[in-house]
């Protein structure tokens, strides 16, 4: 290459570098997006989001804020990520609470589920875990079985809000089985664990995002899996099915939505940042060693999924007549 040419290809270079100038600050200068997260800091919920959001902030080029908005079973979250207008700028982890179980629960709700969000797409399924406290006799769920009825009054179990998957699925529990069972409702995971392992709560059907790492450590001991097949990690926990409660399947899901409003091309771009990141070895690394299950997928795949839900919970909770109002 003679000094002409290569003159010529620094010149070429440098004009790329500033037509490109622009678009990079547009980028690194937009307003942060808020994720809205209806449950408190540390526990599962707020684990995925903040775990998806550093891989999707990457691609979008673009910082991604955790917002935890925790409390009434979704709603405050929920309500707040509905009546924004601040379009393109906010999204909400909308999860079994938000789309499935509150329609049924509540006589009425400050935002509609299926008007006021557009789908992006699903995030991840947790398992649920069958966990006591270590000094709890049980080792099996038939023993479980004979430790609640041995109680004057039965047991408490403790979910990360009235309404959630830990909630509805141990009232599934207690209507499979008759168990006399009690619910305790916490402001999230984070704060529900803390007080199953020091004791003050005997036991909760809670997902492995929340427990695993006390499970592992020996703070909380599994007695079974609500799930189709043994977790990977957890090999030696049977699930519930196994143990007599044939059939016997809940897990917690999450997916991520816009408010209603949010344009078309935002929701295609939002999407295509999470394919990414639920794809990257990041992720599905941390997923794997919380337990969670990845669910890749369209806007519309999400909308399918969210509609049998809906119907499958609240079947459940209208035949038992479970109200949080």
């Amino acid at each position: 290459m003679n000094i002409f040419e290569s003159s010529r290809r620094a010149l070429g270079l440098a004009l790329l570098a500033v037509a490109l100038a622009p678009a990079v600050a547009t980028a690194q200068d937009a307003k942060p997006l808020e994720w809205v997260v209806g449950y408190a800091a540390g526990g599962g919920s707020d684990t995925v989001a903040r775990t998806i959001a550093e891989e999707m902030s990457k691609s979008l080029k673009r910082a991604i804020i955790v917002n935890n908005k925790p409390g009434a079973a979704t709603n405050i979250a929920a309500d707040y990520a509905a009546k924004s207008k601040d379009y393109g700028n906010i999204m909400l982890t909308a999860d079994f609470a938000t789309l499935a179980a509150n329609p049924a629960l509540f006589a009425k709700l400050p935002y509609n589920a299926e008007a006021d969000f557009v789908p992006v797409g699903l995030l991840a399924r947790f398992p649920l875990l069958l966990v006591v406290h270590p000094s709890n006799p049980a080792k099996n769920f038939k023993e479980f079985a004979a430790w609640v009825k041995s109680n004057p009054g039965g047991a408490n179990y403790a979910s990360s809000g009235p309404g959630s998957p830990q909630h509805l699925a141990a009232e599934m529990l207690k209507q499979r089985t008759g168990l006399p069972l009690q619910h305790v409702a916490y402001r999230g995971g984070a704060p529900a664990v803390i007080d199953l392992v020091g004791g003050q709560v005997p036991f909760a059907l809670m997902d492995t995002a929340t427990v695993q790492q006390y499970v592992t450590s020996g703070k909380l001991r599994a007695i079974g899996v609500a799930s189709k097949e043994r977790l990977k990690n957890f090999p030696d926990v049977p699930t519930l099915s196994e143990q007599g409660l044939t059939g016997f399947e809940a897990s917690a899901w999450q997916g991520l939505v816009v408010p209603k409003g949010t344009s078309p091309d935002t929701v295609l771009a939002l999407n295509k940042a999470l394919q990414a990141a639920l794809s990257s070895t990041a992720v599905k690394a941390r997923l794997e060693v919380l337990s969670l299950e990845p669910l890749p997928g369209t806007p519309e795949q999400m909308a399918s999924y969210v509609r049998s839900e809906r119907d499958r919970w609240g079947t459940l909770i209208r035949k038992n007549q479970i109200r949080l109002d």
